[in-house]
């Protein structure tokens, strides 16, 4: 079951559901718009390799905003810090995002419970497009969880992304022993 907006509003104000900053006016009737960050990061090598840390450069949009360009993976980062500790977060992109051809996720829709960071958003688009920070890029949807939780994310051993971070994160698929 999706929650609506009373009752991602009730889970906020029990601390099951943590957004910050938050804003009353980005909480839709089923989601809540989150907002591109300042940071930007872009993979160093152009050719990347599952098996190595591939490094990123991170830079600073500009208040007149970034031309992204087809060909490239852009990370980016939402605005708001998020904790989910009961339910289960999915990133969405915006429908009016999308119609500027803007992908803001390729895999990585569906957060864990535990989750408790800023988003990192892969970003790619169709044609050059400019992109500003502080604009709404997407939207969280919060799913309930049926049955007890034996290992939330944020007390996974294993678990890459636990390192509070307001800027894009790099792949740590290096990380994985297979």
């Amino acid at each position: 079951m999706i929650l609506s907006d009373t009752e991602i509003r009730a889970a906020i104000e029990q601390r099951q559901i943590v957004i910050e900053p938050f804003d009353p006016e980005a909480l839709g009737s089923n989601s809540y718009d989150v907002h591109l960050g300042r940071t930007l990061a872009v993979y160093e090598d152009e050719i990347l390799d599952a098996k190595k840390h591939n490094r990123v450069r991170s830079f600073e949009i500009p208040d007149d905003g970034c031309i992204l360009l087809p060909s490239r993976t852009y990370l980016g980062v939402t605005l708001e810090y998020t904790e989910t500790h009961q339910h289960v977060p999915f990133l969405e992109g915006k429908s009016s995002v999308g119609r500027l051809g803007i992908d803001i996720h390729a895999t990585a829709g569906k957060g864990d419970v535990g989750f408790c960071n800023h988003w990192t958003l892969e970003i790619s688009v169709a044609q050059p497009v400019r992109v500003y920070h502080g604009m709404p890029i997407a939207q969280l949807i919060y799913f309930e969880v049926r049955g007890e939780i034996a290992m939330r994310y944020d007390r996974k051993p294993s678990a890459k992304y636990n390192q509070r971070s307001a800027v894009p994160v790099e792949s740590m698929m290096w990380k994985n022993t297979w």
